[in-house]
């Protein structure tokens, strides 16, 4: 005997249309949502649960309820200081929002010679990798892939990765003396495109960061933002005559 499937909600189904909408762009951040009346013959339901719909998704943080003005898309893009090496659940925090994670993947590897040669390790040499998507509000903002490198962390892949980011981690047992970063655009690939929820071969920005502790090659590891979610910020001073540019 099999056993039936929950059917949603009407509100549910509302929610979770709204949010699709979002998540793929379609709605971009500081958007007028039609209004509940437009709404109401779009979806073809009572005008309480579009009510309730609206109500949860502005609970959660993706819409703002502006009164007589209407619903508007919520601010998602959350900015990054290019400068700065920080624990995204920390970033998500401070901007008031929910953090979660969705582990795709947590294992042991020998690291191919491209990784090898980033983590100043012999070929073939054993690696911890993680592949997590996280989430802010509830809509993907970064796909992460990590190559860790095991001497440095070993107790890396005892952690559960829902309740607690290998950055974190990272932090605790391989403190942080130097780091580099490369930033450019990329096309999503099918799979890249299913876990953060954009449409295929949509425009990513790609972190490729190396960190270092105490001389060894911590860890390197590839960021991946859809671009209508994310941005990034990098600012600096420059002080006395060595600072000025031709």
């Amino acid at each position: 005997m099999t056993a039936r499937r929950k059917r949603s909600l009407p509100y549910e189904t509302v929610k979770a249309a709204i949010h699709q909408r979002i998540a793929e762009g379609g709605w971009q951040p500081g958007v007028r949502l039609p209004s509940e009346r437009e709404l109401v013959l779009q979806f073809g339901c009572a005008r309480m649960t579009v009510h309730r719909a609206l109500r949860e998704l502005e609970a959660e943080g993706l819409i703002e309820r502006r009164q007589g003005s209407g619903s508007y898309v919520a601010e998602l893009h959350p900015i990054s200081n290019l400068l700065q090496v920080r624990d995204i659940h920390d970033e998500i925090a401070e901007r008031g929002h929910v953090h979660t994670t969705r582990v795709c993947g947590v294992m042991r590897e020998k690291a191919v010679p491209e990784i090898a040669a980033a983590m100043r390790l012999r070929k073939g040499a054993t690696v911890y990798r993680c592949q997590l998507v996280h989430m802010e509000n509830g809509v993907p903002i970064q796909f992460e892939d990590r190559h860790v490198n095991p001497a440095l962390a070993p107790d890396l892949l005892k952690h559960d990765f829902s309740a607690v980011t290998p950055s974190h981690v990272l932090f605790e047992h391989a403190p942080l003396t130097e780091a580099e970063q490369v930033i450019e655009a990329v096309l999503a690939s099918p799979e890249q495109a299913r876990l953060l929820d954009v449409p295929a071969a949509s425009a990513l920005l790609m972190v490729s960061r190396r960190t270092v502790s105490q001389g060894q090659v911590a860890s390197i590891a590839r960021l991946y933002h859809p671009g209508s979610r994310y941005r990034l910020l990098g600012s600096f001073s420059v002080q006395g005559q060595e600072g000025k540019l031709a």
